[in-house]
């Protein structure tokens, strides 16, 4: 490994609020421009396939085939997507052209706005439901972004990025995979449960077919109106199944999913 890149990797990540300030800009003049396309490892969020298969006009189910890989997340025993790259010398992503950059950039993935901003979480506390978040940024050694004279506050790029609504639509998602790493190693979701949590968050197709053409609805107590805003609205039917898996998975305290007597 290149000496600078191995010290660069080793410095660990200053913690930063959203009022903290950094400079950093990336466009078609600088010399590194689409190098962080390449050899990259991006888990996708649910949001970010729901709005990706959209762009591509594909099937949720031909979109996974196509261009994911199933994980499972080592920390909580969880299945997620990767986006899978292209089987060149550079490892690109599928979407990257060298002069042009990303060709469905108006839907990139979470994690590509958000760099070269990384998030973590400082604590989590399931009696309330409370994330205590903090950012940090990447600095990979072959960006030259750095160097660029353009200054941001997190707020202020995350708002350019295009982030806090996707952030808001994934919150039920990370809250369960974040609830699930607070829970001994020991207490492991069944196989049956993991398909159950892939189909929610991935599958948004096999989602709808298994709400509206199963008895699902027929064993919950569900207001009319909440079923005609998930029929109508993929976003909303995507939250609505976060919030069944945490009342089913663990136990969390809901209004929407109460049992018919």
């Amino acid at each position: 490994m290149n000496e600078d890149i191995k010290k660069t990797s080793e410095i660990a990540p200053e913690q930063m609020s959203l009022k903290s300030r950094f400079k950093f800009k990336c466009h078609k003049g600088v010399k590194c421009f689409t190098d962080c396309c390449r050899g990259i490892d991006i888990m996708l969020t649910p949001y970010d396939v729901l709005t990706m298969r959209k762009k591509l006009e594909l099937t949720s189910e031909e979109f996974l085939a196509a261009f994911t890989q199933p994980q499972i997340l080592e920390k909580t025993d969880m299945p997620v997507v990767t986006l899978k790259l292209l089987d060149d010398e550079r490892r690109s992503c599928p979407f990257v052209e060298d002069k042009e950059g990303c060709v469905i950039y108006e839907d990139r993935p979470t994690t590509c706005r958000y760099y070269p901003l990384g998030v973590g979480a400082l604590s989590y506390t399931g009696e309330h439901g409370k994330k205590d978040e903090f950012f940090f940024t990447v600095k990979e050694a072959h960006c030259l972004g750095f160097e660029e004279d353009k200054e941001w506050t997190v707020a202020e790029w995350r708002e350019d990025q295009g982030v806090n609504l996707r952030d808001e639509v994934n919150d039920g998602w990370l809250d369960l995979m974040v609830r699930k790493k607070s829970l001994p190693a020991s207490m492991r979701l069944s196989e049956e449960s993991k398909k159950i949590f892939f189909m929610v968050c991935y599958n948004i197709d096999k989602f709808k077919e298994f709400v509206f053409n199963s008895s699902f609805l027929t064993r919950y107590e569900i207001p009319a109106q909440k079923i005609e805003e998930i029929k109508a609205d993929e976003v909303k039917l995507l939250q609505f199944g976060f919030e069944w898996l945490n009342a089913t998975f663990f136990q969390a305290p809901t209004e929407v999913f109460k049992i018919k007597k």
